[in-house]
C-alpha cells in the first residue's frame, strides 16, 4: 500500500504511515465541532428555584393553617 500523503510504501494493514505519521484511513467517528469536550456544561437553575418556591409555599401554608 502507498501512503496517500507522502507516497511511501507501507504495510497493507498499517493504520498510520511510519514516515509522515498520517492516518491511512479517514476517522470512523467525527470529533465534536464546537467547544471543548472537557468543558462542563452549565445546568439551568430552574429546577432548584422551583423546588425552593414549592417548599416555601408549603411552609407558608402550614404556618397559616396553624400547624
Amino acid at each position: 500500500m502507498i501512503c496517500r500523503h507522502c507516497g511511501t510504501e507501507i504495510a497493507a494493514k498499517a493504520l498510520i504511515c511510519y514516515r509522515c505519521g498520517q492516518a491511512t484511513t479517514d476517522p470512523k467517528v467525527k470529533p465534536p465541532t464546537e467547544g471543548s469536550i472537557f468543558e462542563k456544561r452549565r445546568r439551568s437553575p430552574l429546577p432548584w428555584l422551583g423546588a425552593a418556591a414549592l417548599a416555601a409555599a408549603g411552609a407558608l401554608a402550614w404556618w397559616l393553617l396553624g400547624g
